[in-house]
């Protein structure tokens, strides 16, 4: 046993030392952030004229959008393993030199200067690796670097770049679209990369890996589910195509399926899996993940088809079709606001129920657009009233999945909803562009119907009953 000496107080508990750059640190961070989540919607206002330079049908410009989501979020889990194997700084740079670098080639297409519609597809593919890698990394780099109360205000800011990345993505969109050209939706990218890779050693210390080599790399399960995902969502756009049900139809999404399968095999066995199968059995985790994809799945699904019907049918400029979103993107933020405020009060379930019905009343209105419609009375209160329903459903998502899990697990399940989030995201867009084949109405009506049938499956799957109080704030963009 050992005593204080005399006249000398016991030493204090060590508490960490502070970073002398952490607020520079969060900023460089946050734009990086920024870049990547933007890049999920900056794009829908480009592809009319992505589709018209580059020679492109509505199923092959919708993996413009789907690739990056796609890799985003079925690698995003690996990439935080990758980090916490190799160094959070070092993945983060790795990701960003990788997504910068297929920012330029995208905008090099965009320019004439090389490739094709194909080679777009592969650099945005490309592009959303290197956020896989470089988004979760960021956000290990805000968590260590930031301590006490400190972290829950850098945290909030952090929170905040996701909903602000994508309300600001259209309204970019449609300026770089409208000025320059679409191929500087990507070359944007290319200054801020370099800006954030000069700065980053400078704010942040390389630092030790969490788990240097241990436990392995779960790469089988990684490429598995994003290889399945990916042949399921092709076999979609293959019957807008007029494919069903032929080989070419039918034979990918048997194929995805198996790949899935193999998916639930590989993670049953590896030593470090990237999902652990078992948090799927807990409801708040299995009914808040179903209520994301299907949440972001009809919101991206959304923009897409307004961004096509307001451009190809209403006629809109890409300026004005970037302003006529503010008005839903603007909705998305006050629905997340009003559920985090009626949740602690209500609890999740209804209103998860109300935001969905909301959401198909408002992709009725949409089914319903005439040939030669007056954006402000005809698009916008649909448009306006979907989002406000999908922005209240992601909030309820996040806090199911979240309020019953341990600090130890809050990483990986907050992953394991942000992959749902990108997941159906690529899964929305591939449905809609295949049924909107036969037109915008028909499209509208399945995600209004879609909407409908996710509030019935709500109800008895959400829990019941008020949340406990939470202490700390809940990520996901």
């Amino acid at each position: 046993m050992t005593h204080a000496s005399p006249g000398h107080a016991p030493p204090a508990r060590s508490t960490p030392v502070p970073a002398p750059h952490r607020w520079w640190a969060l900023a460089v961070l946050g734009l990086a952030q920024f870049m990547v989540v933007l890049d999920v919607t900056v794009v829908n206002v480009a592809l009319p004229d992505i589709r018209a330079d580059l020679g492109l049908g509505l199923s092959a410009a919708s993996w413009v959008v789907t690739a990056y989501t796609l890799c985003f979020g079925g690698l995003m889990l690996l990439g935080g393993r990758l980090a916490d194997i190799h160094g959070r700084r070092r993945v983060f740079l790795a990701g960003l030199v990788l997504f910068t670098l297929a920012s330029l080639v995208a905008g090099l297409i965009g320019r004439g200067l090389t490739g094709s519609g194909a080679a777009l597809i592969a650099a945005r593919a490309v592009q959303g690796v290197g956020a896989a890698l470089l988004s979760p990394s960021a956000l290990s780099i805000v968590t260590t670097t930031f301590h006490g109360p400190e972290r829950h205000r850098a945290l909030g800011v952090w929170a905040a770049i996701g909903g602000g990345g994508a309300a600001v993505g259209v309204l970019l969109g449609g300026l770089l679209t409208s000025g320059p050209g679409w191929a500087w939706v990507f070359i944007v990218n290319v200054p801020v990369g370099v800006l954030v890779a000069v700065a980053m050693p400078r704010l942040v210390t390389a630092g030790k890996p969490d788990t240097p080599g241990r436990g392995g790399l779960d790469l089988p399960g990684a490429l598995s589910i994003t290889a399945g995902v990916a042949l399921i969502i092709y076999g979609i756009l293959k019957t807008g195509d007029g494919g069903w049900p032929s080989p070419a139809a039918l034979l990918p999404p048997a194929a995805g399926a198996a790949l899935i399968g193999v998916f639930v095999l590989v993670e049953r066995r590896a030593a470090a899996p990237l999902v652990r199968l078992g948090l799927f059995a807990r409801r708040p985790i299995a009914s808040g993940g179903m209520v994301m994809l299907a949440a972001s799945a009809l919101l991206l699904s959304a923009f897409f088809l307004t961004s096509q019907y307001l451009q190809y049918v209403a006629g809109l400029s890409a300026l004005q079709t970037g302003l006529a979103f503010l008005p839903a993107a603007l909705a998305t933020v006050a629905g997340a606001h009003l559920a985090a405020h009626l949740i602690p009060r209500t609890g999740p379930r209804p209103v998860a129920v109300v935001a969905f019905l909301i959401t198909a009343a408002g992709m009725w209105l949409l089914s319903r657009l005439p040939a030669a419609p007056e954006v402000l009375l005809d698009v916008e209160p649909g448009f306006v009233l979907a989002a406000l329903g999908l922005g209240a459903a992601f909030v309820t998502a996040t806090t199911t999945a979240m309020t019953h899990v341990a600090d130890e697990e809050a990483g990986v399940v907050s992953g394991t909803i942000n992959m749902g989030h990108e997941l159906g995201a690529s899964l929305g867009i591939a449905v809609v562009a295949a049924v909107a084949s036969g037109g915008f109405a028909q499209g509208y009506l399945v995600s209004a119907v879609t909407a409908i049938v996710v509030a019935v499956a709500a109800a008895p799957a959400l829990p019941k009953g008020r949340p406990p109080a939470h202490t700390g704030p809940i990520f996901a963009h």
